[in-house]
């Protein structure tokens, strides 16, 4: 029964007030009710009676972000819907009562229902419908579209008996469709006609870089080929396909993703003209050949002769007809076709002229097969830049894409090229003008957003932002950063602030914390992905003293956590996972070590000492992660952290011990202070070393914190490290006692954690806080503040309260559901991971490796 909104149907309108009724409620439909409603042209005003005539069973929802519902966001979660829209402007909608057929000359709208409707003005943003080609067998069981959540939940719930699914389309929706299937746990195929993926978006070079990525994710394509028939079997169910080269496909169930056709039946058969292709015809003012009836979105075909497949010129159609039925001026010529997403977790973006069309113009080209990114920028004879392509690496779309139209300030191979190779500079978002449309969804200017001060501000007031989100990045960028030094839109409120805020209060859950302290915008929202594994965090590092687990995987601390957390593994490049023991100090027994090798032998995994004085062990698949963790924990071993924010390792070398140099028992040391901190969660991760004597063998100089030993005892470093910005580390204290040296490691790396920034390491804290390294010597060393007990209270809670994750996961079996690669076939292997042997081990079966490297073409007379 279709749910209604009004008490009774109207077959006329109303002399006092007009009546509109609007035929769909998709993100257009929608979007054109916001309209309305900014524009006071609603019930509660007095000014209009509008009535929405749904054909889903729900109102409307995000269809660009329709395959989130499988990574765990519910339909309530995709609703575009504000809780009390519809309320509080007097709206009146019916779900599940499309219209069915259109009286001009009566000016009524009859819907599926029965009921009719009168309007003064009627709005079509029908939308449009899955395209499937007419092949025998298409109507097969076990064939899908994927359009509406509807179909989502048909495909998860065939795809419980499935093992195989083939995608029909290797457009947009197609491989979100196809990253679906792989994530129900089905080998899928994607099968596209044309000679490349994504062939209205990117070209040749960019296909073929996005083809490696994927295949090397485990999805079989097949291009240039088309789909000729589905086959089934007796009980009328899909069991293959045939393609146009002769080949054949098994698969047991089919989802066409081939494109949309408007949907214009109802048009059509009122007399409205449609276009010879399809679409209802509208001028600039989204009128169709009945001035009193307006189409926008997929159904319409724009005055430049063009029907729109994408939600921004929807919006902007939507727009438009609100402001016309306002009785003001507004036209909709035409709109920017530029796009960015990440598809299977690449992200794919192209703009302007990104097939080079234009007459004289050239291309500037940086690929790299190894890494999987392709840049190409299109420019004009006169420098100007026209259009590009980017695969894998779309950082500067936010950026470029503005600047199409625009004379580039710089020679335009320098933002293709990679750090470390030609000088490449970063146009920063200031460098735009005002003009410039930061959000195409929503055809928003940079000098709109510069009006606000905050994000929440920007997306209310703006609507920037709340589309598909690839503007956010350059909106923060363009937002005041000294007025809000807030960690994220979520909360005003910076890391150690929340932190005090969560150790004063005894707060255990980030949704409290939300609800509590986060911005009123946010509030009773989901947050962010800058701030839930931050909260994450500071709830696990004072988790024995606030009272909350210290397991990270426990309710709802497992939604905050970052990727590697998830599993208690380091991810790797081909969907493997490594195992890192922990071997405090380096030390480890022969005993052990046949352990490790036994593990590795047995489980086939590659094995590498680290420069950490560690075993590394690579290639697990997630379900072996129990199985091998078992026998490590059986011989002793624990979790070595590898994964988290956390300590990674003290590393040592061999001290008075063994070496004639050494001056201190630099091994016992390492190995106290280890397991000490091990398990501490901290804003970065933490390394440290201690070496038996000035020759420092151990590097401890290049650690979070290091310690020398002395004749007199031990110097305490603290803020160094190695990687790409190397930082000796900073004479904190000399001549410790061991009690001394442990009670001002305590102290730092709790002074540390409270008050530093998220992903900040303590190389960069200490050069950021104020006063330095004598301010943090001061509190640390002569207490200053009056905060040493307390830091010292919370690092004995932290070693009290440590336990190891691994430990408790192998022991619970409820935990230990988690470790499968897909829900609905647990036990099944995920058949991606692959390898190859090399060197007498294995390494990553990756056709990435390979293929070639696309030269550099410059323009002449540019700088190279």
């Amino acid at each position: 029964m279709p749910v209604s909104t009004i008490p009774t149907a109207h077959t006329s309108t109303t002399a006092a007030v007009p009546t509109i009724v609007v035929v769909g409620h998709g993100m257009v439909g929608q979007r054109f009710l916001e309209a309305l409603a900014d524009r006071g042209l609603t019930a509660t005003a007095g000014t209009a009676r509008v009535v929405v005539l749904c054909e889903e069973p729900r109102a409307a929802y995000d269809r660009v972000q329709l395959t989130s519902y499988f990574s765990g966001k519910t339909p309530e979660d995709l609703s575009l819907v504000e809780q009390g829209f519809m309320e509080r402007h007097g709206f009146e909608l019916r779900v599940g009562d499309p219209a069915e057929s259109l009286d001009r000359e009566a000016r009524t709208v009859t819907a599926r229902s029965g009921e009719t409707f009168g309007y003064d003005t009627l709005v079509l943003a029908t939308g449009s419908y899955p395209f499937v080609p007419p092949v025998p067998g298409k109507d097969s069981e076990g064939c899908f579209v994927y359009r509406t959540i509807e179909d989502l939940l048909a495909i998860e719930e065939y795809a419980k008996t499935a093992t195989t699914g083939a995608v029909v389309g290797g457009g947009l929706l197609g491989l979100e469709a196809a990253g679906a299937l792989k994530g129900l746990g089905l080998d899928t195929h994607v099968v596209e006609f044309a000679p490349r993926l994504m062939p209205v978006q990117v070209d040749d070079g960019g296909g073929a870089a996005l083809l490696r990525t994927i295949e090397n994710m485990g999805l079989t394509v097949h291009t240039g080929v088309g789909t000729q028939e589905v086959t089934a079997g007796e009980d009328g169910s899909v069991n293959g396909m045939s393609l146009s080269d002769g080949s054949s496909l098994a698969t047991d169930l089919v989802v066409f993703s081939a494109g949309v056709r408007p949907r214009d039946q109802l048009a059509r058969d009122c007399g409205l003209e449609v276009g010879q292709r399809g679409g209802i015809v509208v001028d600039e003012e989204c009128r169709t050949s009945d001035p009193a009836v307006f189409a926008i979105g997929e159904c319409a075909l724009a005055s430049d002769g063009r029907v729109y497949g994408l939600v921004a010129p929807g919006y902007e159609m939507a727009q438009t007809a609100a402001e016309v039925i306002a009785g003001r001026e507004a036209a909709f010529t035409g709109a920017d076709l530029s796009t960015k997403l990440k598809l299977l977790g690449v992200d794919v973006a192209s703009f302007g002229d990104a097939h080079g069309t234009s007459e004289g113009c050239l291309d500037v080209v940086y690929a790299d097969s190894r890494s999987g990114v392709y840049k190409k920028l299109v420019i004009g004879q006169d420098g100007t830049l026209l259009g590009g392509v980017l695969v894998g690496d779309a950082d500067q779309y936010g950026t470029l894409r503005p600047m199409t139209g625009t004379v580039l300030p710089v020679a335009p191979e320098q933002l293709v090229l990679p750090a470390g190779a030609g000088a490449p500079v970063t146009l920063g978002p200031s460098s735009l003008p005002d003009e410039a449309v930061i959000c195409s969804c929503h055809n928003v200017t940079k000098g709109a957003i510069c009006e606000h001060t905050t994000l929440p501000e920007v997306k209310k007031c703006t609507k920037a932002g709340t589309g598909c989100g690839s503007c956010v990045k350059v909106i923060g960028q363009l937002l005041p950063q000294s007025q809000d030094k807030g960690l994220c839109g979520c909360f005003s409120y910076t890391r150690s602030e929340l932190y005090e805020i969560v150790r004063t209060l005894g707060i255990t859950s980030y949704a409290e914390l939300l609800d509590s302290h986060g911005r009123e915008a946010a509030r009773g929202g989901d947050g962010c992905e800058v701030c839930k594994p931050t909260v994450g965090s500071v709830i696990a590092s004072l988790a024995p003293t606030v009272g909350a687990s210290g397991y990270v995987l426990d309710g709802e601390q497992a939604a905050l956590q970052d990727t590697n957390d998830h599993f208690l593994a380091n991810l790797q490049r081909n969907g493997s996972y490594s195992i890192v023991p922990r071997i405090p100090g380096g030390e480890i027994t022969p005993e052990k070590l046949i352990v490790i090798g036994e593990v590795a032998r047995d489980f086939g995994l590659y094995t590498k000492i680290t420069g950490g004085q560690r075993i590394d062990l690579f290639g697990a698949r997630v379900d072996q992660l129990p199985l091998i963790w078992t026998r490590l924990v059986d011989a002793g071993f624990e979790s070595g952290h590898a994964y988290g924010k956390s300590l990674r390792t003290v590393k040592s070398c061999v001290g008075q011990t063994w070496c004639r140099y050494g001056v201190q028992d630099s091994v016992r040391m390492a190995i106290d202070l280890e397991l000490r901190y091990r398990g501490l969660r901290s804003p970065h991760k933490l390394k440290s070393a201690v070496s038996g004597c000035a020759r420092e063998c151990a590097e401890a100089r290049g650690k979070d914190f290091g310690i020398i030993a002395t004749a007199g005892g031990w110097n305490l470093y603290v803020g160094g490290n190695g990687g790409a910005t190397p930082r000796h580390a900073d004479l904190l204290a000399q001549d410790l006692s061991d009690a001394e040296l442990v009670r001002l490691i305590d102290r730092f790396l709790m002074f540390y954690i409270r008050t530093a920034d998220r992903l900040e390491r303590t190389s960069t804290w200490l050069d950021r806080i104020e006063g330095g390294l004598e301010h943090v010597r001061d509190v640390v060393v002569h207490d200053s503040l009056g905060l040493c007990d307390e830091l010292e209270r919370l690092m004995a809670d932290h070693v009290r309260g440590y336990r190891d994750e691994w430990a408790e996961t192998i022991n619970d079996p409820e935990r230990l559901r988690r470790f499968v690669t897909f829900v609905n076939a647990p036990d099944a292997p995920d058949p991606s991971v692959k390898f190859v042997p090399e060197r007498d081990q294995v390494k990553p079966d990756l056709d990435i490796l390979a293929g070639p490297v696309l030269a550099i073409r410059t323009l002449e007379g540019t700088a190279s």
